[in-house]
């Protein structure tokens, strides 16, 4: 992609026989899948069941995976601070947490992105510890990072994060310390659902900043942008859509929004149906979709999390997607669904 820079958010594929562990093959296949369409992978990141599932050190082994089999492709990896057994002590607990796996990153060779952190959100007393939590750990990145804004609805543990539960006071914070630390900062990922919030906080970062979108209600017409500017993408839903994705980010790259927007547009109401609340329980319907789409042989999750959405729920997925073409092998996506 050329117009944009694009990232999917990736599953991950349980072992069908323990529930607790990765199928590696089947993980990494579906990697290779995304970068072979043009976009970059975001890994470990809540698509991949972090604080759901998938504990860190199995993480960290995905990210020295996943950074070892890009081979040239676009990869950006989640540093949190989820290792921590249960609250943190203080905020040199969270930055000493956070510090651990920025390594780990940084060392694999991927880029950092410093994901919302449910200690932090516990831990920190007002916005002035957002401020010298996020100073410490962007002043020893080795290049820039990605700051991961996810919003309540995908994790209730988050409310109240950047220090308020006032939206509008929250973004006041989150910007200082943008622009605190912009030489430093990449780009920042707005999971809000709230597209107006994220235009209007896209409108005042900093020169060079990038704001990628992780709206996924919304980003067909925040990535197509407006005269004052446009979002990058950042997205769990761009895993089930790869295909579509890529081919309407083609049309972006030749100067055809009406094209991108009449591609991507009618995969909405899907998105807005796998992500609708309780929002946290999207990526059951995410590996569904992979299964249906033959990337897995199975439909288990980490701990069981297939269970979390109904029939119903799972039913119309398959219809919706049914309907956009999404599966290579329509018969074999019947029969799958039949099993239900």
């Amino acid at each position: 992609m050329s117009s944009r820079v694009v990232f999917a958010a990736a599953h991950v594929v349980a072992d069908p026989d323990d529930s607790t562990r990765l199928d590696w093959d089947a993980t990494m296949a579906f990697r290779r899948h995304l970068w072979q369409l043009g976009l970059g992978v975001a890994e470990a990141m809540d698509t991949a069941q972090r604080g759901m599932g998938l504990d860190w050190s199995t993480a960290a082994e995905l990210i020295k995976r996943s950074a070892a089999e890009a081979d040239g492709g676009l990869i950006a990896c989640g540093a949190g601070t989820d290792q921590l057994a249960g609250p943190a002590t203080g905020l040199d607990d969270v930055i000493a947490a956070y510090t651990e796996q920025l390594s780990v990153v940084e060392s694999a060779g991927a880029q950092p992105i410093l994901m919302a952190s449910r200690q932090l959100a516990a831990t920190a007393r007002d916005a002035d510890d957002y401020h010298e939590v996020y100073g410490r750990l962007l002043n020893q990145v080795s290049d820039k990072a990605i700051l991961h804004w996810l919003g309540p609805m995908f994790d209730p543990a988050l409310t109240g994060y950047w220090g308020s539960e006032d939206l509008d006071q929250a973004t006041e914070t989150f910007l200082a310390v943008i622009e605190a630390n912009a030489g430093r900062v990449d780009g920042v990922k707005i999971s809000l659902l709230d597209a107006e919030r994220e235009i209007q906080l896209r409108r005042r970062l900093p020169k060079g900043v990038r704001c990628y979108t992780g709206d996924d209600f919304n980003y067909p017409r925040l990535i197509a942008g407006d005269e004052q500017g446009h979002s990058d993408a950042l997205l769990g839903i761009f895993d089930p859509l790869a295909v579509v994705a890529a081919r309407a980010l083609a049309h972006l790259d030749d100067g055809d929004t009406a094209g991108f927007l009449s591609t991507l547009e009618p995969t909405v109401p899907l998105a807005r149906h796998v992500f609708e609340p309780p929002t946290r329980f999207y990526k059951t319907g995410v590996v569904f979709l992979a299964w249906l789409a033959g990337h897995q042989d199975h439909f288990s999750m980490i701990g069981g999390l297939e269970t979390a959405r109904s029939r119903e729920h799972l039913l119309r997925c398959y219809e919706l997607a049914a309907e956009l073409n999404l599966f290579p092998d329509p018969e074999l996506a019947a029969s799958r669904v039949a099993l239900l």
